[in-house]
């Protein structure tokens, strides 16, 4: 037993401020929710804390190939009539559009799960975060689902340079198809994904009766659930399977994506957890005590994305969250401010320029009035915190 994990944190606010545009479901800024969770709850004290490097064009190429990360690197939004043979042979469009700093959102998420791994082999810490982490459907050669750059993967091979076996856990609503398939022929990389099967489900992969070939027969395990699995029945199917894995399989290194489109009222989701059901499948990760890399992944329900991965936190830290203070109130505010951010973006592409000042105006009176609550509030907490320990010394 290790008497006290070392936990590395991954966070660029960069992450959270591109936009995947119009009724998308996919927003970068609950990133940006999550990390403002952690610091209101000063879970950053009890971790080391650190900006991940971009990732380089050649980093990306140890899985993708050179053309479609070069094609990503060249691809904005104004140039986008120019490559419309290209669109279509990396499957850019509807699901994965191109939106200003793509490829700079790909390098931050994929550089920090890079960072993640290298950290973990060099043995700086026992666990690494990176909530930004997680886009398991990226191909080598095209993006899916909303991911361009598979992270995963590219996080795995680092891993490999240094582990001889690499167990990889999926608990995403999705198949973790991406990854599998970059490690199907492989007996040094098992691939777990408990996932939605049937109905037309994307991506319409993840059977049971995929295992795997040549020498990876056998070594990917998939768990085709239906609608509306439960905490009971979700736990207890996971913890049995991963024990047995870890038993059999004794991983030198684990890498846990836990997307959390898998939570009950998620908005693409359709199972029925909770998030102590999702957070139970982490707490029981940990307790193999292996070095362990922990991602995010699916997630279209912002707030609940938030809340979870901020409670998961608390999870690998040991730190049960306390109730009562002042991060229920201010994410309540910022919740309502990535809404109306949201729908001003929105906005903003169908009205004209005397209209969006106007409305810039009144977002401009609304944010003062935001502010005013936050310092009202947090001003008060100060206040009754400071008269409690008055009161406390006097006693």
């Amino acid at each position: 037993m290790r008497s006290k994990d070392r936990i590395s944190y991954f966070y660029d606010g960069d992450v959270g401020s591109v936009y995947f545009g119009p009724n998308h479901p996919m927003k970068p800024h609950r990133l940006c929710m999550t990390h403002h969770l952690v610091l209101s709850y000063e879970l950053h004290k009890k971790m080391e804390i650190y900006r991940p490097h971009k990732a380089y064009p050649v980093e990306l190429a140890q899985f993708h190939s050179a053309d479609y990360v070069e094609f990503l690197h060249r691809i904005t939004p104004d140039t986008l009539h120019l490559f419309s043979h290209e669109l279509a042979r990396y499957n850019l469009g509807e699901d994965c559009p191109v939106f200003e700093n793509l490829f700079e959102f790909c390098q931050i998420y994929a550089g920090g799960t890079i960072d993640a791994a290298r950290r973990l082999n060099n043995q700086l810490c026992d666990i690494a975060i990176n909530w930004a982490g997680g886009l398991h459907h990226a191909k080598k050669c095209e993006a899916s689902g909303f991911c361009y750059i598979n992270d995963l993967v590219l996080g795995i091979l680092e891993l490999l340079k240094y582990h001889a076996r690499v167990l990889y856990i999926d608990i995403d609503v999705h198949h973790g198809d991406g990854v599998e398939e970059a490690f199907y022929f492989t007996d040094r990389v098992m691939t777990v994904s408990f996932h939605k099967y049937g109905d037309k489900f994307f991506p319409g992969t993840g059977d049971v009766k995929e295992i795997g070939e040549r020498e990876g027969k056998f070594y990917a395990i998939n768990v085709p659930l239906k609608d509306g699995i439960d905490d009971t029945s979700f736990t207890r199917l996971f913890k049995t399977i991963i024990a047995k894995v870890v038993e059999t399989y004794s991983p030198g290194v684990i890498v846990l994506q836990c997307g959390a489109d898998s939570l009950a009222g998620d908005r693409l989701g359709c199972f029925n957890l909770s998030i102590d059901g999702h957070a139970e499948c982490v707490k029981f990760v940990k307790k193999f005590n292996l070095p362990l890399l922990v991602t995010g992944g699916g997630g279209y329900t912002k707030e609940n994305v938030a809340r979870c991965w901020t409670f998961e936190t608390g999870v690998l830290l040991d730190t049960e969250l306390p109730n009562g203070m002042a991060a229920p109130f201010c994410f309540y505010l910022v919740c309502k401010i990535s809404d109306t951010v949201d729908f001003f973006l929105d906005l903003a592409k169908k009205v004209s320029r005397s209209q969006m000042l106007t409305t810039i105006y009144i977002l401009a009176s609304v944010a003062i009035y935001v502010v005013y609550l936050c310092e009202l509030h947090l001003g008060s907490i100060n206040s009754n915190f400071d008269k409690w320990r008055g009161d406390d010394r006097n006693n």
